[in-house]
């Protein structure tokens, strides 16, 4: 691709759970038009697609996390109930689009497969737990629960580990960024709680003071941090970050914080001479069906995350 405006005319040349989202924020369309787009998803492509594939119970592949027969002897699916929640609220889409009263189906029939666990009580897993208190927020269902299990369960370092539970002290960069993006979902379309708006803002500064990097301990990088690939699901990396704390920022009215510098020069590094970024892991996993490219292609969804954080850093 020659140009910005090539790169921007092939991001927008996408399914309209990205089309509404390019609009939005990258070619400030005005808003009957990405809200236009934004109402498309539920009846065509990505959205449509995984919203036929709800079951009459509500969920999704007969299970919670996991799809009805798994044994554990092949990757993580991703076709099972919290993850296609996930999907279909990242996309856009309306509650009112999925079943009537998804919220009440998934009370009535969605158990979590540890320990049994009805299915908006959260279980022990943080990052579970994340996905399900935005999902819930987004449906209207009873989290309390879950906001007050956020609160109680963050660890002294600031943050949280979805193996506490095996006896892990310490945080971990993809359970508490995956935590802070649930709870930071539920505040904005709940309002939250101040004990957990303050968690958040903990959980935050934890992985500030690591500039999003870096251990504290060693200064040795996250290993991660540079591997990007779409969909981000549970997995950490600097982009997935910095388009947290841009919508944060956003949202708590606060300009970017300079201790971010060096991962937004790392995205800005990782850049492809053809103006795009590329898919860095071949996904694993069932899933229902893909949504981006193979490993090594250019991937609209990374080059569209990539230009949204770079230009509200930049703009800054």
């Amino acid at each position: 691709m020659e140009s910005d405006a090539a790169v921007l005319a092939w991001l927008h040349d996408s399914d309209p759970a990205l089309r509404w989202k390019v609009e939005r924020d990258l070619l400030d369309a005005p808003a009957a038009q990405w809200e236009e787009t934004r109402a498309r998803v539920a009846r065509e492509g990505f959205g449509a697609q995984l919203l036929a594939r709800q079951d009459p119970d509500g969920q999704w592949a007969g299970g919670a996390h996991f799809p009805a027969g798994f044994r554990g002897d092949e990757p993580q699916p991703w076709t099972a109930t919290s993850w296609s929640l996930m999907s279909l609220r990242e996309w856009g889409v309306d509650a009112t689009a999925l079943r009537p009263d998804t919220a009440g189906l998934l009370e009535r029939n969605a158990r979590w497969e540890y320990e049994d666990l009805p299915f908006w009580d959260g279980e022990v897993d943080a990052c579970i737990n994340a996905f399900t208190l935005a999902n819930g927020a987004w449906l209207g269902a009873e989290v309390t629960g879950i906001r007050d299990w956020f609160v109680t369960h963050r660890l002294p370092d600031g943050g949280w580990n979805c193996e506490w539970v095996e006896g892990s002290t310490r945080s971990s960069f993809p359970s508490t960024l995956n935590s802070v993006i649930g709870i930071l979902d539920d505040e904005r379309r709940t309002g939250g709680t101040p004990a957990l708006r303050d968690a958040r803002h903990g959980a935050e500064e934890y992985l500030l003071e690591r500039r999003l990097l870096y251990r504290l301990s060693t200064g040795e990088e996250h290993r991660w941090a540079d591997h990007l690939g779409y969909p981000f699901r549970h997995r950490y990396s600097v982009l997935r970050a910095l388009d947290h704390f841009r919508a944060a920022a956003q949202h708590d009215g606060t300009a970017p914080d300079p201790r971010l510098a060096d991962a937004i020069e790392r995205v800005r590094a990782a850049r492809d001479p053809d103006g795009t970024w590329h898919q860095a892991y071949p996904p694993e996993g069932r899933e229902w069906f893909p949504v981006d490219v193979p490993a090594g292609e250019p991937s609209r969804w990374l080059t569209f995350f990539a230009l949204r954080v770079l230009r509200w850093w930049d703009e800054a």
